[in-house]
């Protein structure tokens, strides 16, 4: 008995030694200016995992090694902080500069190209091809003058871009998987936000950080997944390798494939075409692409397909009804035939429009509404929450929606993607007539006809292998863990073909000492930590999803099992997806970006290129070239 005594004092002795080895250090991250609190911003111990996330006054609590130590502390939109501190200090205060971000309407961008120099340069004003609502536009360029002697034009930035708006995302943070062994999240198949940061990029200024969604930077690209072979409308894949930006943790890929369906099986459609012919809309890039766009959408139609057009200004009007794809050429006389002009009755137009697609809405069939704007609502039912209950009773009968991005300075990018999100839509930025292409024609079933609705992930993690976890985008599709089985719980939709390629950065066990172990709240007290279930599992993924005319959900599951390889060694696919997921916390300069560089961005995707038909990946390339020099130019 004596011995067995000693031994538990000995242990106890051990533990209170180990909880010796940690102190909290307490403090706020403020802005240097007006002292205002910066929520979510992470404060960690530099060159570890020890890090901490501010509420939303800015107060945080860390627990940190004992001795003189250096913090950072790292927030979107700022630039980072760092501070010495003693061995007996534990209160800070971090005071953080914000980054100015201001229009530069001349200016010179060069970037390299197969060791081809190229030149971003102001052009001279260029006017348009007649005439938008009767008045004469015209609109500067920058040309890009390569040694070989090809052109092309992109527009310079114009005016003040402080109206664009953006809702705050605030970054997934990590969680020990003994206080949260669940994760659970909708699906996203938009990719609206990298669109609209290569319209940046190209126009010579580095994005707003709120306006880079990661996981649409991830979902951006085409993936060669296999589709499913059973009678699941969706396959699930799951692999690891070592993580690119910090090669002490893995990086875990859980990818999603829908199934392909022939054109000729697809249900005729039935679609209204809501587009803005505001004042607002006035502009090169809004109206005139947006007959452009959609002109490349009629061509696809069917004789079974139909279509209406509804515009809205100052009021709400039917240009075209419903009208069958077999009749295009009356179809492209009334989009030739718009012109902009007045204020924005944005609200007015969506009701318009669902009451012409539940008129012609028939047995089986695909309705959709597919609005383009600028989203700068500003007469008639325009708050979020009207539009908002609009949209989510139409799509309780049947009616869904899609919503397409056009222009910029006034581009309201938070309320088009909550429009798309509550009409179980798509949500795209058209930038250019590419973007539109790629929308309308290469992936026409994807953006038009859903295959599997409502689809939430959850995933559980294996303590036996997994220290703590975080999920790399998805800040705004995140759910609660009892919304899994919730079948009213709205989420997600996937289209024909679509792929979703979902990161999580997951710290793995470490050594019995536990360095670097992620403490966001104090041990659990009552929990038991005995491991249950097959140890060499990683994680367990599950699906849910229904059928686009059903409204109970079905059970999928797939499991990962450990493994560790380089991420050199991983699919190209696997290493697109992480570049892109890299470049994008680059851009909003993440506390969680690690080592990761420009550099390092265009190696890793420079080697996951493959076959890149559509030079998709080529120009990711280019676009990380121009992020890293004007990277420079903000230091």
């Amino acid at each position: 008995m004596q011995k067995y005594l000693s031994l538990l004092l000995l242990n106890c002795l051990l533990v209170l030694q180990a909880a010796g080895q940690l102190r909290v250090i307490t403090g706020n991250v403020l802005r240097n200016d007006n002292n205002t609190a910066i929520p979510n911003a992470v404060v960690r111990v530099q060159g570890t995992d020890y890090m901490a996330a501010t509420d939303t006054k800015g107060h945080f609590s860390l627990k940190a090694p004992a001795g003189a130590l250096i913090l950072e502390a790292i927030a979107a939109s700022y630039k980072n902080a760092v501070m010495n501190i003693t061995a007996t200090q534990n209160t800070v205060t971090f005071k953080m500069q914000p980054l100015q971000v201001t229009p530069k309407p001349e200016q010179e961008v060069m970037v390299s190209r197969d060791d081809k120099a190229i030149m971003m340069e102001p052009a001279s004003p260029t006017p348009l091809a007649g005439r938008v609502a009767g008045v004469a536009a015209t609109q500067h360029y920058y040309k890009r003058r390569m040694t070989n002697s090809v052109k092309m034009a992109y527009p310079a930035p114009q005016g003040n871009f402080n109206t664009e708006d953006y809702s705050p995302i605030n970054e997934n943070i990590f969680h020990a998987v003994t206080e949260q062994p669940l994760s659970t999240f909708s699906i996203d198949v938009d990719r609206a936000s990298y669109s609209n940061v290569r319209r940046f990029l190209n126009q010579g200024q580095m994005p707003p950080a709120d306006a880079v969604r990661v996981e649409e930077m991830i979902n951006y690209f085409d993936y060669h997944y296999k589709a499913p072979v059973n009678n699941d409308p969706v396959s699930i894949y799951t692999d690891m390798s070592i993580c690119p930006w910090n090669t002490s943790h893995q990086l875990v890929r859980i990818a999603l494939k829908g199934k392909q369906v022939d054109a000729r099986e697809l249900p005729p459609s039935n679609l209204v075409f809501l587009l803005d012919v505001s004042g607002s809309m006035d502009e090169d890039n809004k109206l005139p692409l947006v007959k452009r766009a959609f002109a490349a959408l009629v061509q696809q139609l069917r004789p079974q397909d139909k279509v209406a057009i509804v515009v809205y200004a100052g009021a709400a009007g039917v240009v075209l009804p419903s009208t069958s794809g077999q009749d295009k050429k009356k179809i492209l006389e009334a989009l030739e035939s718009l012109q902009a002009g007045g204020s924005t009755a944005g609200g007015e137009g969506i009701q318009l429009a669902y009451k012409i697609a539940a008129e012609n809405r028939h047995a089986n069939s695909n309705n959709r509404v597919i609005l383009a704007t600028d989203g700068d609502f500003n007469v008639g039912p325009s708050s979020d929450g009207e539009l908002q209950r609009i949209i989510e009773k139409e799509r309780q009968q049947g009616i869904f929606l899609s919503v397409l991005g056009f222009g910029m300075g006034n581009y309201k990018d938070n309320k088009l993607e909550l429009l798309a999100d509550k009409g179980n839509g798509n949500y795209a930025y058209i930038d250019n007539f590419e973007e539109a292409r790629r929308t309308f024609v290469t992936e026409f079933g994807g953006t038009l006809f859903t295959i599997a609705k409502d689809v939430k992930l959850q995933i559980e993690f294996n303590p036996a292998f997994v220290q703590s976890y975080r999920l790399v985008g998805y800040e705004n599709r995140m759910l609660q863990n009892e919304d899994f089985n919730n079948d009213k719980k709205d989420a997600g939709d996937m289209g024909v073909g679509h792929t979703v390629t979902a990161l999580y950065e997951i710290i793995p066990v470490a050594g019995k000492d536990q360095e670097g172990k992620v403490n966001w709240v104090d041990p659990l007290k009552y929990q038991h930590t005995t491991i249950m279930g097959n140890k060499p599992e990683v994680l367990t993924v599950k699906l849910r999803y229904k059928r686009p005319q059903e409204d109970k959900s079905r059970l999928m599951q797939q499991i990962l099992p450990y493994s560790r390889q380089h991420v050199e060694e991983a699919p190209e696919d696997f290493r697109m997806a992480a570049a892109a997921a890299s470049f994008g916390q680059l851009l909003r300069n993440s506390a969680f970006k690690g080592t990761a560089t420009y550099n390092e961005v265009m190696k890793l995707a420079a080697s996951a290129k493959g076959s890149d038909t559509e030079g998709y990946r080529a120009e990711f390339v280019q676009l990380v070239k121009k992020a890293s020099l004007l990277s420079k130019e903000q230091e």
